[in-house]
C-alpha cells in the first residue's frame, strides 16, 4: 500500500481494479473530458492560451517522473498551477494527456488512466476556481492564493482517491475493505502533508510569474484584461 498512491495519482498495475470499475472511471473521465471541450468549443482558444497549456503538459509531466523519497516515495503533480495557468478547460486536456504518457511509459497501468484523470481534473478545478476567488474576491496575496489553492485542491483530490479506491476495491489485495480504506487514510494524511510542499512552490511560481508576465494570470484573476491575441484580432477586424 505504501506505493498505492502519491500527491496525487493512483499508483496500481492494470487488473487492480475489476474491469467494470475500469469502464465506469473511464466513462466518467471522458464525460468530463467531453465538458471542457464543449467549453473551449463555446470560447476562444487562442494560440498564446494553447502555448501556455502546451508547455504546462511538458512539464506537467517531467514532473510525474521525478520521485522525491520521503513518506514511501511521492511526486509533485503541479496539476494545481496547471490550472491557474491554463485554466478549467485546457487544463483538464493538459492532465489527460499527461496521464496518457504516464501509462506508455509504465508510471500507473492503462485501466487507471480513467481514474487518474478525475483525480488530477479535481486538481485543476478546484485549484483554479479557489485562487480566482481568493485574488478576486478576498484580494489575497499571490503567493499564499497559490499556496492555498494548491493546498486545499490536492486535500480534495486526496479524500476523491479514498472514494474511488474504496468504492472499486482491490483485486489483487487480501485486505478488507474496512482495512484498506484505514491504509487510504494514513496515505492521505501524508499526501495532504506533502501537498504543502506543493503549495509552496505554486506559491513561489506564482508570484514569480506575476513579476515577469503578469498577464498570464489575468484569467484566473479574473481582472477582465483582454488577452492579447484576442486584442490584436480585434484590432485586425476594426482595420478591415
Amino acid at each position: 500500500m505504501s506505493r498505492l498512491v502519491s500527491v496525487a495519482h493512483i499508483h496500481l498495475e492494470d487488473g487492480a481494479f475489476s474491469p467494470e470499475w475500469v469502464i465506469i472511471w473511464s466513462v466518467v473521465a471522458g464525460a468530463m473530458v467531453a465538458l471542457a471541450l464543449l467549453v473551449l468549443r463555446k470560447g476562444k482558444v487562442t494560440p498564446r492560451k494553447l502555448a501556455i497549456a502546451a508547455m504546462c503538459t511538458s512539464v506537467g509531466f517531467a514532473a510525474f517522473q521525478v520521485s522525491i523519497p520521503i513518506f514511501g516515495g511521492i511526486h509533485l503533480n503541479l496539476t494545481p498551477l496547471i490550472g491557474i495557468l491554463a485554466g478549467p478547460a485546457l487544463g483538464s486536456l493538459s492532465v489527460l494527456i499527461i496521464n496518457i504518457f504516464s501509462a506508455s511509459i509504465g508510471h500507473g497501468g492503462w485501466g487507471m488512466v480513467g481514474a487518474n484523470t478525475i483525480v488530477n481534473m479535481t486538481e485543476v478545478l478546484v485549484a483554479y476556481y479557489f485562487y480566482r476567488l481568493v485574488r478576486s474576491k478576498l484580494d489575497f496575496n499571490r503567493f499564499f492564493s497559490g499556496l492555498g489553492a494548491a493546498i486545499f485542491a490536492l486535500s480534495v483530490s486526496a479524500l476523491v482517491i479514498i472514494g474511488i479506491v474504496a468504492v472499486s476495491g482491490l483485486q489483487d489485495s487480501e485486505q478488507t475493505k474496512e482495512e484498506v480504506l484505514g491504509n487510504m487514510l494514513l496515505i492521505a494524511a501524508a499526501n495532504i502533508v506533502a501537498g504543502v510542499i506543493e503549495g509552496v512552490i505554486t506559491g513561489y511560481v506564482v508570484s514569480f510569474i506575476s513579476k515577469i508576465r503578469p498577464d498570464l494570470l489575468s484569467d484566473a484573476e479574473g481582472n477582465g484584461r483582454q488577452d492579447p491575441d484576442t486584442a490584436s484580432e480585434d484590432i485586425d477586424a476594426a482595420s478591415d
